[in-house]
């Protein structure tokens, strides 16, 4: 079922997503000051091109840089893929087949507007990051 989903969600919004991603990474890395932020957009983009099997965990060492990276990855790139998930949610929800992925779409918004301290792990073991 997973590989069902996830085929489906690659064509109707995760190509799109992931050259968005993809977009900001790149424009993030030109600097060096950006590549850890590059480096995260790489990181969600792969998770936003094939999510299902797939969960975003917190880690509990992240500490204070990760909170202050999220303040500036949140201004810098993190509004507008959030954005781009909401409209491609709403779109996806529109028909009754679309509807679980445009929930999925939705379950993406946290991680891609702070996505500092939090892990990518598969499903069958989301307590192997802790």
């Amino acid at each position: 079922m997973k590989t069902i989903l996830n085929v489906i969600w690659l064509v109707l919004c995760g190509f799109w997503m992931f050259l968005g991603y993809l977009l900001a990474g790149v424009l993030l890395c030109i600097t060096i000051i950006g590549i850890p932020f590059g480096l995260a957009a790489f990181r969600i983009g792969i998770y936003a091109l094939w999510p299902f099997g797939y969960t975003v965990v917190d880690r509990r060492d992240a500490g204070s840089p990760s909170c202050v990276g999220n303040v500036l990855w949140l201004v810098l790139a993190g509004w507008w893929l959030a954005l781009g998930h909401i409209t491609t949610g709403i779109a996806l929800c529109i028909t009754i087949i679309g509807i679980p992925l445009g929930i999925a779409n939705f379950k993406l918004i946290p991680v891609s507007l702070l996505p500092f301290g939090k892990e990518i792990v598969p499903t069958d073991q989301p307590f192997a990051a802790r």
